[in-house]
């Protein structure tokens, strides 16, 4: 991968971790770095997956490496979602 395409993929993961959190139903108390941070690791991973489909260069939009990244997005934020809410009640006493 060129650095132009490492360049556009953390750009593109910025829009990914966004629609990766609007695909997953209900809130998510994670913030929005975590969020951006999520996308850009999505946007990176299904660009290698979509390469190793070959579906990553086509002519018009490549809207299969779209999908897989927001795919990705999506279980990425839940995945980050529902680990830090089981997080927060450890390592406190309740009465």
């Amino acid at each position: 991968m060129e650095i132009s395409g490492i360049i556009s993929a953390i750009v593109i993961g910025l829009i990914i971790g966004i629609l990766g959190r609007l695909v997953v139903p209900g809130r998510q108390k994670i913030g929005i770095l975590w969020t951006i941070l999520v996308g850009i690791l999505a946007a990176l991973a299904g660009a290698a997956i979509a390469k190793a489909l070959g579906v990553n260069d086509t002519k018009g939009i490549d809207w299969i490496e779209w999908l897989i990244q927001i795919g990705l997005a999506a279980v990425g934020v839940a995945a980050l979602a529902s680990a830090k809410s089981g997080n927060r009640g450890r390592g406190r006493s309740h009465r």
